[in-house]
């Protein structure tokens, strides 16, 4: 069996050809465009989380996550109590130093 094994190995010089088949296989989402009740309600919950942030609020996002390999990306979710809104960068931080794109929001949760 090791014999008729080694006449293969010759396509083991293909370097890279299983992770590009694994590449191409992994899926992603696409980002879903949001309706204009959908932006009125996370305008209203950013207002929201503005004027309470001294408080520092327990908020759950969903956002999305461009794929750096290819088109589309991933929807994940993430908790943790919120800090600011950093206006010049548009981008929405937790207490825990993580940033997330605004326009990458999808939905909050107060």
């Amino acid at each position: 069996m090791h014999d008729r094994a080694v006449q293969f190995s010759p396509f083991a010089a293909l370097t890279g050809y299983d992770d590009t088949v694994r590449e191409t296989a992994r899926l992603t989402d696409e980002k879903q465009g949001l309706t204009a009740d959908r932006i009125n309600d996370l305008n209203h919950k950013i207002a929201f989380l503005k004027e309470h942030a001294e408080e520092r609020p327990e908020i759950t996002i969903e956002h999305f996550i461009p794929d750096e390999k290819k088109s589309g990306g991933e929807y994940i979710t993430i908790s943790g109590r919120f800090r600011r809104i950093d206006e010049y960068n548009h981008n929405m931080v937790f207490k825990s130093g993580e940033e997330i794109p605004l326009n990458d929001i999808f939905e909050i949760e107060l």
